[in-house]
């Protein structure tokens, strides 16, 4: 029996399929195939905003469920890091407790840079020698001997080098398989290209996406990186998730496909190339179903021109 069954559109002929697992492609992630609808697990400790002091726990149990139902799909690609918890849960702990032994084909991508301490209050960004003991700790609540992937976050636009290095010096002594950037600017880019090779970049991106945004998108297609897009469905709800707020055009295009305005969202993100690799998370089983049957969405290309025009739109009103 299919999971999600979507009707026809009226516009274009695209539609969602009857879903059983992941559809929308696949793309390399550094050495590694994954499928371009991926989970992101930020959202997955806690009911309601990621990082709220008063935040509720999420079920362990319920967690678990998501993790696993996520695998079953298709999905191998989850981001996670050490600073994602809640009081009682820890993402990389419920991967841990959920998928472990992780099966061969399993990309787990982890962030570091940002730290917070046990009372959940948020720490300054490491410097070049505290990012060894970040990476350890993910290493063990990961019960992993390495690290697929991990992505330096930054904030501001100071220079990445010596931080950048500091990884790299670690990736050359086996704790991290491959290096990505996330919250960074196309300098930055430049930068940490010198020092050692980056496989993706994760980034805030989604419709109504700045100039400088687009720009690093396409940056990475002309280098051949990932880009992983993160709020790509909540946009300016951030770590609050989505608002519920979307413009006429998102909602008439929805309606046409019989789909929700998030899955819109998701579908449009994956047709700005074929190395966009999207990272929606959830703790709600339904939702993860309407995440993976997003990548099977079609837009055609006068929708797509619509929404390209509302992310011009956006801008010049910003």
């Amino acid at each position: 029996m299919p999971l999600v069954r979507r009707c026809g559109g009226r516009s274009g002929g695209g539609r969602v399929e009857e879903v059983g697992h992941v559809t929308g492609g696949s793309d390399q992630l550094g050495d590694r195939t994954v499928h371009r609808i991926g989970f992101g697990t930020m959202r997955l400790p806690q009911h309601g905003e990621a990082f709220a002091p008063d935040a509720v726990p999420r079920d362990r149990d319920q967690a678990i469920k998501v993790l696993r139902r996520a695998v079953d799909l298709g999905v191998n690609h989850i981001d996670t890091a050490a600073f994602y918890f809640s009081p009682l849960r820890c993402a990389n702990e419920l991967i841990n407790r959920a998928l472990a032994p992780y099966p061969d084909d399993l990309v787990i991508a982890t962030k570091v840079g940002p730290g917070r301490d046990p009372s959940g209050d948020w720490l300054p960004h490491a410097t070049p020698e505290q990012l060894r003991g970040q990476v350890e700790e993910n290493l063990r609540r990961l019960g992993r001997d390495h690290l697929d992937v991990v992505n330096l976050r930054i904030v501001g636009t100071d220079s990445v080098a010596d931080r950048f290095g500091a990884l790299a010096e670690l990736r050359d002594a086996g704790l991290i398989r491959h290096l990505g950037l996330s919250n960074v600017r196309p300098h930055h880019l430049a930068e940490a290209q010198a020092i050692a090779p980056v496989v993706c970049v994760q980034n805030m991106y989604g419709i109504g996406a700045s100039r400088e945004q687009e720009e690093l998108l396409r940056l990475c297609g002309e280098q051949d990186i990932a880009f992983v897009p993160f709020y790509s469905i909540a946009g300016t709800g951030r770590t609050a998730g989505a608002s519920g707020v979307d413009s006429s055009k998102v909602h008439t295009i929805a309606r046409a496909h019989g789909v929700s305005t998030a899955q819109v969202r998701l579908a449009w993100t994956l047709h700005r190339g074929p190395h966009v690799l999207a990272i929606p998370g959830t703790g709600d089983l339904d939702h993860l179903a309407q995440n993976v049957a997003a990548g099977s969405l079609r837009l055609s290309g006068d929708e797509l021109a619509v929404l390209d025009s509302h992310s011009l739109d956006a801008e010049t009103t910003a």
